[in-house]
């Protein structure tokens, strides 16, 4: 005990704890990285239609190589399921930041719900994610998020964020660890790009197993499960 504890004698180093080698200061400063994120995997769609929304993500959570569990669901509801706003979020990349970001929108909503007697709008909820993840633009939420709902006119509507809180209204998107997989199918089959003969919007729903599926055998990130959530309106 008292070897490991002693000071070093003759300039031999503390066996306690091995110093960092001296740098020459010509060689201009010494960096020491800080990166705390990691990215889970997993990946998350959205498709909209003339009256409907529907976002779906895989399951699994993983980490590097590694599966830590099967079953973490990467899509929200926000509010009561009576709520008018039928919102959805969904995020993918680091899981932690993907909870704490779900969380804080949904307090923003349930404080909107308190202070104006109604649920919060699609548009208010897609300004107001805007601006939590533009606040944290200088150490951020590491995901990808998507917010999914009926707008005022009572048609679908997908909007896209990137971490710094700039977003972008699609019809269809995919993000996550197999989007360049995703697109693609989406762009060929629901978007019906070089398509003669368009599907119907049933049709497109259904699209979402038949893909997480293909995408699943392709990619070791995405697997397991598929958790969707569809709001349609309904007159």
């Amino acid at each position: 005990m008292n070897c490991f504890l002693a000071a070093p004698f003759l300039g031999e180093p503390n066996l306690s704890a091995t110093p960092l080698p001296r740098k020459d200061a010509s060689q201009g400063p010494t960096q020491r990285p800080f990166y705390p994120y990691t990215d889970n995997g997993g990946t998350t769609l959205g498709i909209t239609g003339s009256d409907f929304a529907l976002l779906a993500g895989d399951t699994r959570f993983t980490n590097g190589y590694s599966i830590n569990t099967r079953f973490d669901p990467k899509v929200f509801p926000l509010g009561s399921p009576d709520d008018d706003a039928r919102l959805v979020l969904s995020t993918v990349g680091f899981a932690a930041d993907g909870k704490a970001l779900k969380e804080r929108l949904e307090t923003a909503c349930n404080m909107y719900a308190y202070y104006h007697g109604k649920p919060i709008t699609l548009e208010a909820c897609d300004h107001r994610l805007s601006t939590l993840l533009y606040q944290k633009r200088f150490f951020p939420y590491q995901v990808q998020a998507m917010l999914a709902g009926i707008d005022a006119d009572g048609k679908g509507a997908l909007y896209s964020y990137d971490p710094a809180g700039s977003y972008k209204r699609d019809r269809v998107r995919a993000v996550g660890a197999a989007a360049s997989l995703m697109m693609p199918f989406l762009d060929n089959q629901v978007s019906f790009n070089n398509q003669y003969q368009p599907k119907t919007e049933e049709e497109e729903g259904g699209a979402r197993g038949e893909q997480v599926a293909l995408v699943a055998g392709r990619s070791y990130e995405v697997g397991q499960g598929c958790v969707s959530w569809c709001h349609r309106e309904t007159y």
